[in-house]
């Protein structure tokens, strides 16, 4: 073995020299998008492309300029102009965090293995639950992203109402969950995975406005148990990805109690809302949930991917995933939280906890106020915008920072109408100066605006539109302009 070799790998010296030109290439970054010194959000290439460069570069690229292409090449979502998908610009600090998690490495799959990040993991689900209106008796912890939480959650309450222990034994008799058609994906995935199948996924239609329609839970629970189907949770989505509408969790929490089921809330973009006093009223009724999730990443300013999973019996934290594992976990007669192995799906995973914790502690809870308030209080002077020009049309008023909207001509077909708007979001992706993305909604094709960045103004929305409007005028066909 060539022992030379690895002592430079790790040379503390060649860290630190690496580690500040990094650092000064990462500040020069952030202060060329946040204050627009470039114009663009993202400089588009075709996925072969990609590809291409990235092959060649392994070969012939200069490994001094990795950092830099690897930094060029992707979106900029510390950019005003960047207001696509559910990811926010991280909080330059938790860059710091992030450093110390990957070179610490320490995995937490069992205490001695993450001693200080299992204590801090406590502390902050503590402050969460406190704050979703829990007392004392819950608990919680955090896992890599909404899609496994969500999934988790949804194993705890199967442990929980379904009577025969299916962990160990299995069942042949079918169980199911009922949600909203507008809930996130990663719930109907999860309830696949669990092995439900169609028939254990009751999904529940929406209203006008794209709520869940919770007169009909009744129904649909009569109907499901007509058929020998146990429904043992019901989903509420807050917001719904695809639109920012909250379900009505007072509702559903009431019906969820009258029947006896979970209730669980996927608040992985707007749980955020609980440190929010203009907003928390969106979230009216989440106490009365058994489970939440909220992602870090997503309304706190954190890296990803970083989720926390709520319960408010916290004797199900521990019992979702019982086993014995006897090299790494050990029976207990007490309440072992800081073993995060029995807790979570994975075993190890990141040091995620330090990035919630350092915000409290540097910020405060202040912080998460100041970001969900201004980026929601953004998210309705958008929809005003487009409400005063008779150009666009918004699919529903907004109830949080997202916001769909469509081109519009009175001249031109539903399908037609369709069709521009797609093109309007693909010729915005490739021309790059400002990045968004696009959903369906009954069968219509809208353009959807996610308010991340608290330096997007009034000024980016407006210069937003405009462009579209150029782009559609390229785009319209001849006799209609």
């Amino acid at each position: 073995m060539n022992k030379s070799y690895l002592t430079a790998v790790y040379s503390p010296e060649s860290f630190q020299k690496k580690g500040h030109e990094l650092i000064d290439d990462l500040t020069r970054h952030l202060d060329d998008k946040i204050n627009e010194k470039s114009g663009k959000a993202i400089h588009w290439k075709n996925p072969e492309e990609e590809l291409e460069f990235w092959r060649n570069f392994l070969e012939k690229g200069n490994k001094d300029d990795l950092f830099k292409e690897i930094t060029k090449r992707t979106v900029y979502v510390h950019h005003p102009h960047y207001i696509g998908h559910q990811v926010s610009p991280a909080a330059p600090i938790t860059a710091l965090t992030g450093m110390i998690s990957s070179l610490l490495n320490n995995g937490m799959a069992v205490y001695e293995m993450g001693m200080a990040p299992s204590a801090i993991e406590r502390i902050v689900t503590d402050v969460l639950c406190k704050k979703i209106g829990w007392n004392t008796d819950s608990r919680g912890f955090l896992t890599s992203g909404g899609t496994l939480a969500n999934l988790t959650a949804l194993l705890a309450a199967r442990k929980a109402i379904v009577s025969e222990n299916i962990w160990k034994d299995g069942t042949n008799r079918p169980i199911a969950i009922m949600v909203s058609e507008e809930a996130h994906y990663c719930v109907d995935r999860a309830a696949r995975i669990m092995g439900l199948g169609e028939k254990g996924i009751i999904k529940i239609p929406v209203t006008d406005n794209y709520q869940m329609n919770t007169s009909v839970l009744k129904d649909k629970y009569e109907e499901a148990k007509a058929k020998g189907i146990e429904v043992f949770a019901i989903v509420g989505s807050a917001p719904s990805t695809a639109t920012g509408i909250f379900d009505n969790l007072e509702e559903i929490g009431e019906f969820a109690h009258t029947h006896n089921i979970w209730f669980h809330v996927d608040g992985a973009h707007g749980g955020a809302g609980i440190f929010s006093d203009k907003y928390k009223e969106t979230l009216k009724g989440i106490d009365t949930s058994d489970s939440v999730v909220i992602d870090g990443h997503k309304m706190m300013m954190m890296p990803t991917i970083t989720t926390a999973l709520l319960l408010k019996d916290g004797r199900y934290a521990n019992k979702t995933f019982s086993q014995k594992a006897d090299y790494l976990l050990t029976e207990s007669d007490h309440e072992d939280w800081y073993n995060s192995g029995k807790r979570t799906f994975e075993c190890t995973k990141t040091m995620m906890s330090i990035h919630w914790y350092t915000l409290l502690k540097v910020y405060g809870e202040q912080v998460f106020d100041s970001y969900v308030t201004h980026l929601y209080d953004m998210g309705f002077i958008f929809s005003g915008i487009i409400e005063e020009n008779p150009h666009f049309e918004l699919a529903l008023k907004p109830m949080s920072n997202i916001v769909c909207f469509r081109y519009i001509d009175k001249n031109l077909s539903s399908v037609e109408l369709n069709e521009i708007n797609a093109k309007i979001r693909q010729q915005l992706l490739e021309d790059g100066e400002f990045y968004i993305v696009q959903t369906k909604l009954q069968n219509i094709h809208y353009l959807r605006v996610t308010v991340m960045n608290p330096f997007t103004t009034e000024k980016h929305f407006r210069q937003l539109l405009e462009k579209i409007l150029t782009f559609a005028d390229q785009i319209l066909p001849i006799g209609t302009k």
